[in-house]
């Protein structure tokens, strides 16, 4: 699908990357879940981008949604708008990142109630401490945490990259429509190899 003339311009890579997993914990990767997303492509090309991040030492952030009981009067409309949101109860196997991309230390799990990795996180100052001038989206799913993120990413300063193959969505169309979307308005859709040749380029000038 082509863009639209005046949208769709390259955002480019910067020179400072940080790594971004956004949800994908059991309740999302367990096709027990009643949230569940079809995530086994995405998760084998998260651990390749996963090992070249920190084979250059760059930031990895995880992100997992888990709600205690205090929580539901804070995201009472979201849940009320998606009451299987209140699976990811804090404390449950829901809640936890799929051990087969688990954070290591000391890779930060930010907690949230709502879509954006930013929104009620310390993720911008996280961000902004290691002075990451890009971020690289990947996780599920792509419709709701990850476009969310993607947006709140470019107003906060930073030039979000999603890499195509290491995101999901329960729903394909909307995958491709939000995908298209974000490459359109937002940041740059990109092959999961092509971020691959970047975090190894600008890994091997950081560690001169």
């Amino acid at each position: 699908m082509a863009h639209i003339e005046g949208f769709g311009e390259r955002g480019g890579f910067g020179r400072r990357p940080a790594l971004a997993v956004i949800d994908m914990t059991l309740g999302f990767t367990d096709p027990q879940s009643p949230l569940a997303c079809d995530l086994e492509g995405p998760i084998s090309e998260i651990r390749k981008l996963l090992t070249a991040a920190r084979r250059a030492e760059f930031p990895i952030v995880f992100t997992t949604v888990a709600y205690r009981e205090s929580d539901r009067l804070t995201a009472a409309a979201f849940i009320d708008k998606v009451p299987a949101l209140f699976t990811l109860r804090a404390g449950t196997r829901w809640a936890e990142i799929d051990p087969r991309i688990a954070p290591e230390e000391p890779e930060p799990v930010l907690n949230k109630l709502f879509a954006s990795g930013f929104f009620g996180t310390g993720l911008s100052s996280l961000l902004t401490a290691a002075r990451v001038d890009t971020l690289i989206i990947t996780g599920a799913s792509t419709s709701g945490c990850v476009r969310a993120t993607a947006v709140d990413a470019l107003q906060y300063g930073f030039r979000p990259v999603v890499p195509r193959g290491a995101v999901g969505d329960r729903n394909e169309q909307a995958h491709e429509a939000n995908l298209y979307d974000i490459d359109a308005k937002y940041g740059d859709v990109v092959p999961v190899e092509k971020t691959l040749e970047y975090l190894e380029e600008v890994g091997a000038a950081h560690t001169r």
